[in-house]
């Protein structure tokens, strides 16, 4: 049995969890300047530390449980949520080497792993015992599962085309062309679906503050709110680094290390991530769903229906 490599083992967590704490910065510095105003700038330089002092007042905020609340299921729920996404990194490859678990289903896991984050989110409404939390509960779940649907039927493209689940065979067969291009469809699926997924902006209606307060952590304070918090925009992050490694060639470029080269396109994405909130208004939430089941689904099984076709006149 081939032992797995420690470091990346021990650095991807590290790694992530860093990242997502910056991107809370980048996101505000980014909102600031599409909308013609100052973003941080006072802690530090250009306001760089100010995501270390967010992340120093989450530490010492009270830690407080509702007493209505199910304890148990209400303190286990955030660390479901981050665990799904953390374990999620496992099998992404970022270079030759750097990939904590090359298995064969990598994609499987990556989906199965995304299955389990609904859990995170459903507890955390159900065990508040708050109708506004539930109500968010209740949207995420649907909303989750129903995009995670199309997420999967729009990736069954580039599985065909590769000939693998295997995340590191489907960067090696991008290394003449990136499936972007004959997969342009399914691309837009998969990263309209991980909008949802990640429930952000415009598709943040599971924590719509106009409506429901904060949603499914509404009753969360102190580091468990710091767990949803970090894991959403960890989420984001995964969603960038799958997009790279499924359509955008992963490491794959000229002059540049490979590593450089899936940093660079991960970052265009987040950056894409972060200016959607800035640009497009919150649909009603019969428009998102309907969004999902009457147009992306019936695109992803056309984009399946052509991929299946066009290779099957190549082979005959």
């Amino acid at each position: 049995m081939t032992p797995l490599p420690l470091a990346p083992i021990v650095l991807t967590p590290l790694v992530v969890l860093a990242l997502a704490t910056v991107l809370t910065w980048v996101e505000r510095r980014l909102l600031g300047l599409w909308q013609d105003r100052y973003g941080p700038n006072r802690v530090g330089p250009g306001g760089m530390f100010q995501a270390v002092a967010d992340g120093i007042k989450l530490l010492f905020k009270q830690d407080w449980v509702p007493p209505f609340a199910d304890r148990g299921v209400f303190v286990l729920a955030p660390a479901i949520g981050m665990m799904t996404v953390l374990l999620s990194f496992a099998v992404i490859p970022l270079a030759a080497g750097g990939i904590a678990g090359n298995l064969n289903v990598g994609l499987l896991f990556i989906l199965a792993m995304m299955g389990l984050g609904v859990y995170a989110v459903v507890l955390a409404g159900w065990a508040s015992d708050s109708k506004y939390a539930l109500l968010g509960g209740m949207r995420a779940a649907a909303q989750m599962i129903s995009y995670e649907v199309f997420m999967a039927l729009s990736l069954l493209g580039v599985v065909m085309v590769a000939g693998s689940f295997s995340l590191r065979d489907i960067v090696a067969a991008q290394s003449g062309l990136w499936f972007i291009i004959p997969q342009g469809l399914g691309f837009v699926v998969f990263l309209l679906a991980g909008i949802a997924e990640t429930h952000r902006l415009p598709f943040d209606l599971p924590e719509g503050e106009n409506e429901l307060g904060a949603g499914f952590h509404t009753e969360y304070s102190g580091m468990k709110f710091g767990m949803f918090f970090i894991a959403e925009y960890a989420g984001i992050v995964l969603v960038s680094a799958l997009a790279t490694t499924l359509y955008l060639g992963g490491g794959n470029g000229l002059l540049l290390p490979a590593p450089v080269w899936f940093a660079l396109k991960t970052g265009v994405i987040v950056a894409f991530f972060i200016l959607l909130r800035a640009g497009l208004p919150r649909p009603r939430y019969d428009q998102l769903m309907g969004l999902g089941w009457k147009v992306l689904l019936p695109l992803s099984l056309l984009n399946v229906l052509a991929t299946g076709t066009v290779m099957m006149l190549r082979a005959s």
